[in-house]
């Protein structure tokens, strides 16, 4: 019997690999051309006040120096301001006469290359030049303002939140932290107040926030502020505590819990009256004490009902009690909240709380 032949398969191409080009040999290869054209732009300058030293100033070569101290990192640029400091003695022998005004303008670009070495120097604890580390510091920012996110809620269900920081400085000491369970059916929502304000609470507020959106997430409300506070008192910062109020609202229901650690309290809106009542809760500061106890508050939204979740900044001052500024917060949302919720939360915030200060809202309503 004559065998029978499988079809001949068609051969598959092999898949090229491209080479994988690591993050740490790109940055080198970067930051070496960055080095070159910087000392090659150095030495052009300095040859031409050499050729032309009465037509080209002397501190020209100031230019090759703050562009350096924009794009070098720590370790390139104690190097490359000596590099310049040579070009400029060198520069200086070919000037037929030493003026007073010479001598000033070497002055000034000495104590402009002693400036950026010193805060080379500084920089040398990050690791990073002056641009990227902005950079950094944007992504950091960034990061901060991203955690208070309304994450897209169901029909029937308004959200927003508003933040403003001590000054106008985009970073805050307050943030809020909101997301919903897996099956979209319950949010869960925490605002939180860190001690300090500004940029000096800004360090604080991120990494509580990535913190707090974990455990946000991973636990039930009732474990939330406890395990916060467990997570604050092992950190043993100097100025390690917090305020912070975390709502948990199921969407289906309208059915809400409200906890406070330290905070002011919650304010409901009921829409069959159309007053505000404020929702006491008593709880202690995160940080401070060990094995806490956090009392809860339960309530409903009802049709047209609204939830508000706000720091002291909003509502207390230097001279002013915290109870006269909830009360004065309560008529300032009868007064711009009245049948117009949609940003609410960016209106109450400007009309309210001291400009610094940080302050953050939450505003809650059901449609």
């Amino acid at each position: 019997m004559t065998a029978l032949r499988e079809p001949a398969r068609a051969a598959r191409p092999t898949p090229v690999r491209r080479p994988r080009r690591f993050p740490s040999l790109a940055g080198a290869a970067r930051e070496s051309r960055i080095v070159f054209w910087l000392t090659l732009a150095a030495i052009a300058i300095t040859a031409s006040i050499m050729v032309f030293p009465n037509v080209i100033p002397i501190n020209a070569l100031v230019v090759p120096l703050l562009l350096g101290s924009l794009l070098l990192g720590p370790r390139q640029l104690p190097w490359f301001v000596v590099f310049v400091m040579v070009g400029l003695m060198l520069a200086l022998t070919r000037q037929s006469v030493i003026q007073i005004r010479t001598v000033i303008a070497v002055a000034i670009v000495f104590l402009l290359s002693f400036i950026i070495l010193l805060t080379s120097f500084r920089r040398s604890r990050l690791g990073v030049a002056g641009v990227l580390g902005e950079s950094m510091l944007v992504d950091l920012r960034d990061r901060i303002l991203g955690q208070g996110g309304i994450p897209e809620l169901p029909h029937g269900w308004y959200a927003e939140s508003a933040l403003r920081s001590a000054g106008g400085t985009p970073f805050a000491g307050d943030f809020i932290v909101a997301t919903t369970s897996p099956g979209g059916e319950r949010l869960e929502v925490v605002v939180v107040d860190v001690s300090g304000k500004g940029e000096q609470a800004g360090t604080r507020a991120l990494l509580l926030s990535g913190a707090f959106g974990g455990l946000l997430t991973a636990l039930d409300p009732a474990h939330f502020l406890p395990s916060a506070n467990n997570y604050l008192l092992r950190q043993q910062w100097e100025e390690g505590f917090a305020t912070a109020v975390h709502l948990s609202l199921q969407l289906d229901t309208g059915a809400f819990e409200v906890r406070t650690a330290g905070h002011p309290p919650a304010i409901q809106l009921a829409a069959g009256s159309g007053r505000w009542a404020v929702l006491e809760t008593e709880g202690p500061i995160l940080g401070l004490i060990e094995g806490a106890d956090f009392p809860c508050v339960r309530g409903e939204l009802r049709r047209g009902d609204a939830l508000l979740l706000y720091t002291d900044g909003m509502v207390e001052t230097r001279r002013r009690d915290i109870g006269l500024g909830i009360d004065r917060m309560v008529g300032q949302a009868e007064r711009l909240l009245r049948g117009e919720f949609d940003g609410g939360a960016a209106r109450l915030v400007e009309a309210l709380g001291s400009q610094n200060d940080d302050r953050a809202l939450l505003l809650v309503h059901r449609r």
